[in-house]
């Protein structure tokens, strides 16, 4: 017997998909965050190299590498709204995937540099302006909550804007830190904190990099998205009326903010065509609110389901 299979492909850009008003309010956040950094990365750096503190260099290294990350984040924002083509039949979704992964590894690589210069520090210990050390950091702690703040509303749906928030969430804290260490060098000499405050650095950007990078790989190799329970997904599915089983499940992210589904519904028997449609449209919704926007369901009715590995001749 002939196996009837019917096609459905949802392509509804509901869930979590970014309307016009957000995709305007990331993008001018991602480009005065970057411009606000870049002008004080420059400042930082060459204060830190002038006054001779790791902890103003390291910090300003951090700051660069957010500065890399918005840049990304915002050529994938611009790649992402680019039309399908016949070679590329999704886009350019994932291209927001592979920015938030460059994003993490290159601060891994800043990571790198201020741990090996904060351990040359500590062999070859220079004297530090603590004073004006804490001046420039303190002026930091401002540009970079003032920046944090533009990306709070939209930070939990969207990894990128995730990542944004939370590496200049901690550019703030370490700017505090290295406030602190300043003010400390200048009424007791102790050179030594301006390299532990470069260690400090590199923890914390340790700490918000690694589940950035956990997730931003998961997504670059179609793992379920962090954000989406599977199980319950496929309860949700099996307790739609006329839903016998569901099997053949894949669930993947097109882009940051977007995933989908492909699915087999087994159905029950003699379910008119009416039925079927009302189903689908069922399932689509239930998806919906589970952030999967993208559903392609094929249908096969519980008769054939059960003649397994033709056992049925």
């Amino acid at each position: 017997m002939a196996h009837e299979h019917h096609h459905d492909h949802s392509h509804s850009h509901a869930g979590h998909s970014h309307g016009p008003t957000v995709l305007t309010s990331v993008n001018r956040a991602l480009v005065i965050g970057a411009v606000l950094n870049a002008v004080y990365v420059a400042v930082e750096f060459t204060l830190g190299v002038y006054y001779n503190s790791l902890a103003l260099i390291a910090d300003a290294g951090h700051n660069l590498s957010d500065v890399a990350g918005l840049l990304l984040s915002l050529l994938a924002f611009r790649l992402a709204r680019i039309r399908q083509t016949p070679s590329f039949t999704y886009g350019y979704r994932k291209s927001t995937v592979l920015a938030s992964l460059t994003n993490a590894v290159v601060l891994l690589v800043t990571i790198g540099a201020i741990l090996w210069e904060s351990i040359q520090r500590f062999r070859h210990p220079e004297p530090v302006a603590g004073g004006q050390v804490a001046w420039v950091a303190g002026f930091g702690i401002l540009v970079n909550a003032g920046s944090a703040l533009l990306f709070f509303r939209d930070k939990d749906h969207d990894l990128n804007i995730k990542g944004a928030y939370l590496h200049l969430a901690a550019d703030a804290l370490v700017s505090l830190g290295v406030v602190v260490a300043g003010i400390i060098i200048s009424y007791t000499g102790w050179v030594w904190l301006d390299p532990v405050i470069g260690l400090v650095v590199a923890a914390v950007i340790l700490g918000s990099t690694w589940r950035l990078l956990n997730d931003s790989l998961r997504l670059s190799l179609d793992g379920v998205p962090a954000t989406i329970d599977l199980p319950a997904v496929l309860a949700d599915l099996r307790a739609v009326a006329g839903v016998r089983d569901v099997h053949h499940v894949h669930v993947w992210a097109m882009s940051t903010t977007e995933n989908a589904l492909t699915a087999h519904l087994v159905l029950q028997p003699g379910l008119s065509d009416a039925a079927e449609t009302a189903l689908k449209a069922d399932v689509r919704h239930r998806l919906l609110h589970r952030n999967i926007g993208h559903a392609t369901l094929e249908t096969e009715f519980s008769a054939e389901a059960d003649c397994g590995a033709g056992e049925c001749g």
